[in-house]
């Protein structure tokens, strides 16, 4: 079992920036790829961003992104993080770490929440 734990998150004004930690630990080795969900009230759960084979392989959930997020993988200590910048109000949600037992390749797999069995319990980040 992995257990997640995100911090990171909070409140600021568009334009700014916010840096998203993941911590892992437990079955580290059963932690293939690590990604970034996001959720709105009502709405399902969105990726965000994928980090995958140890950090050697990044995907962003959507090109509307365009350079404002960054994802990384701190091995020594076990943390994903994202960095967010130039936040806009529409980045604002429950942003969610998670974790997958399985190896994924494809974009599709990698941004569906249903490949993902690890979770952890979310940070609140509010872009006014």
């Amino acid at each position: 079992h992995v257990q997640l734990v995100e911090s990171g998150g909070g409140s600021v004004q568009a334009g700014g920036s916010l840096r998203l930690s993941c911590d892992a630990s437990g079955d580290i080795d059963n932690r293939k790829c690590v990604a970034w969900f996001r959720q709105v009230s009502g709405t399902e759960r969105e990726g965000v961003a994928v980090i995958c084979a140890g950090g050697d392989s990044r995907t962003y959930c959507h090109d509307v992104v365009g350079g404002r997020l960054t994802i990384s993988q701190d091995n020594a200590n076990n943390v994903v993080h994202l960095q967010m910048t130039s936040l806009k109000p529409e980045d604002s949600g429950t942003y969610y770490c998670a974790a997958s037992k399985t190896l994924m390749w494809r974009s599709w797999e990698r941004c569906s929440q249903g490949n993902f069995v690890f979770w952890g319990q979310g940070t609140q980040v509010t872009v006014s």
